[in-house]
């Protein structure tokens, strides 16, 4: 059961991160993954079945540091917790661990979208 909700939680995020969200090769002109995740000048994260809802909070606050709203700074710190929490679960996997990182990652989902939100009126209801 709780598999099935974790996996669920990660699936909710991946259907959130496709509205507006390049593939990810970059797409639409958007930058690559790697690209995305070479401009914080850190070692590439292979996230395996998690890389494209990663890859969209990681656009998402891209857009958000682009349009002025978000510094580098912040926009790489956000990079770097997310790549941490995911190496120390993956060191460590299991239910609890999958657990933790699936709700770890959908609060920093959320994040990334309210950063996007306040500097793209496309993504603001109203």
């Amino acid at each position: 059961m709780q598999m099935r909700l974790v996996s669920g939680l990660l699936g909710a995020a991946l259907l959130a991160g496709c509205v507006g969200t390049p593939s990810l090769d970059g797409s639409m002109g958007a930058p690559s993954f790697s690209a995305l995740q070479g401009m914080c000048a850190t070692s590439l994260v292979d996230y395996g079945p998690d890389a494209q809802s990663v890859y969209s909070a990681f656009f998402d606050a891209y857009v958000a540091e682009r349009r002025g709203g978000l510094s580098k700074e912040r926009f790489c710190a956000f990079q770097t917790a997310i790549a941490e929490r995911y190496r120390a679960y993956r060191a460590n996997p299991g239910p609890e661990a999958q657990s933790a990182w699936a709700s770890f990652f959908l609060d920093q989902r959320a994040q990334a979208l309210s950063w996007r939100a306040a500097v793209d009126p496309t993504l603001r209801a109203g």
